[in-house]
């Protein structure tokens, strides 16, 4: 009777034990969960982000607004082509 007891109580110290490791396990699973998803919402607001500064670099670099600054705050012109010197054979001339 003694044994029958002893071996109660070590299969319900198991069974407890494997119950706090589910626990555990599960408690782990969802705090990698959230972390996960944490993760993939900041790689998807880098994306825009990137896709954003992609858009505002081809707007500052369009050939006209080049054009119209050099123009507007430099004072630049476009020279005439009889004052075009071409040297070593190449042309920036478009």
């Amino acid at each position: 009777m003694v044994f029958r007891g002893f071996i109660l109580i070590i299969l319900a110290t198991g069974v407890f034990a494997s119950a706090v490791g589910v626990v555990a396990a599960k408690h782990e699973a969802r705090q990698a969960f959230i972390a996960h998803q944490s993760e993939l919402s900041e790689r998807d607001a880098l994306n825009l982000e990137w896709t954003q500064l992609q858009i505002e670099q081809s707007t500052w670099a369009t050939q006209g607004r080049i054009e119209r600054q050099a123009l507007e705050e430099l004072g630049m012109i476009k020279p005439e082509p009889d004052r075009i010197v071409v040297i070593g054979g190449r042309t920036w001339e478009r």
